[in-house]
């Protein structure tokens, strides 16, 4: 069973964020971080990790988009920044569409969500710093199963949030 772990906006939390790498490394098989990691691509916290540039990051090495095939799936991966998804989500919508994305992971907003649009799953883990919206400081893990994907959400310090698990369908594209 393929797992992605998601994170964002960590803003220089590097403890935090390789206790999140060292609990989950074992099961995943993708590790995303969607920008604002204030961190330098050195760094040993963020080795590992599929990484974007957020607003925050000054770190050229990473670049503003990732695109990642896992099981037959796109993965796009942005910040969220450059499409104005804090107002809208359209924008980014088009970008997906336009790379053919099945799954689009961003931040930025630190408000964690996730919701389909025409066929494309779109995931914002939130924020494990700061988060908006909700006190719990967030990432998510994305699981495929047979003809849907589970999304687990994980509170930094308390452990999943089972209310919060949501499930998805997904096309096969095998």
């Amino acid at each position: 069973m393929t797992k992605i772990l998601i994170v964002s906006d960590s803003h220089r939390w590097s403890d935090e964020l390789e206790a999140i790498k060292q609990r989950h490394v074992a099961e995943v098989d993708l590790m995303v971080h969607c920008g604002d990691s204030e961190l330098a691509a050195d760094q040993p916290e963020i080795s590992g990790f599929v990484t974007v540039r957020g607003n925050c990051d000054y770190e050229k090495q990473f670049p503003e988009e990732a695109q990642v095939e896992i099981d037959g799936f796109k993965v796009y991966v942005t910040h969220g920044h450059l499409f104005g998804v804090k107002s809208t989500l359209m924008n980014l919508y088009y970008r997906a569409k336009e790379v053919g994305a099945d799954i689009v992971c961003f931040g930025h907003s630190h408000i964690l969500g996730m919701e389909m649009i025409d066929g494309m799953l779109f995931i914002n883990p939130g924020s494990i710093r700061l988060p908006r919206g909700r006190k719990e400081r967030s990432y998510c893990v994305l699981e495929f199963k047979e003809d849907e994907v589970e999304i687990l959400v994980y509170d930094l310090q308390k452990g999943e949030i089972a209310e919060l698990r949501q499930r998805f369908p997904l096309s096969t594209k095998k």
